[in-house]
């Protein structure tokens, strides 16, 4: 299976399986499908890749606490934070990297995208201020909005933000892009 198929089912399948079954079979029907399939595109990236990447381990520990939590006492609420709880363990553990000296982010995505030390460290800031962004949009969306809408912010709606944030660092990406074959920044 080619990498950028296998990195999109794991990535938004358990999404879009969330939203279908939203759709035909409510917020109950949706966790117990976003549980399900994230199981099932860990267990992709494992046959097919031999690794689970650290970012999806962790998004599949809280979908599965959060989302068994929603289950067991038939309350939304819990599936509703598990935004902000992912956003904001993100940020924290990105947040903490930089006050050590060791942004984070290089180690998650280092290979595809070469960057110098200070773009690492812009970048991750970028990154810290983004999550902390999302967790508090999470949060007012989940204390306002219907059901309905809350599931429209986060399917497209968070989607669509996130896609947005990547395009806007793409000048900060050039900036500080390594030459490939010297390791110098390039011009």
């Amino acid at each position: 299976m080619r990498s950028s198929v296998l990195k999109s089912l794991v990535d938004y399948g358990p999404l879009a399986a969330f939203l279908i079954a939203y759709e035909t079979g409510g917020m109950l029907a949706a966790t117990a499908a976003l549980m399900a399939a994230t199981v099932v595109a860990m267990a992709l990236s494992l046959i097919f890749t031999r690794k689970v990447p650290m970012v999806a381990l962790v998004t599949a520990v809280v979908v599965g606490v959060f989302g068994g939590l929603t289950l067991w006492f038939k309350d939304d609420t819990f599936i509703k934070l598990k935004p902000t709880i992912v956003y904001s363990l993100f940020a924290a553990i990105l947040a903490g990297g930089l006050a050590t000296g060791q942004p984070l982010l290089k180690r998650f995505v280092g290979d595809a995208l070469p960057l110098d030390d200070l773009g690492w460290r812009r970048l991750t800031l970028r990154f810290v201020v983004f999550f902390l962004g999302m967790a508090s949009i999470n949060e007012v969306a989940r204390r306002v909005l219907s059901t309905d809408l809350w599931v429209l912010w986060k399917v497209p709606g968070s989607i669509g933000l996130t896609f947005i944030f990547m395009l806007a660092q793409m000048g900060l990406i050039r900036r500080h892009r390594l030459a490939e074959e010297t390791g110098e920044p390039s011009a």
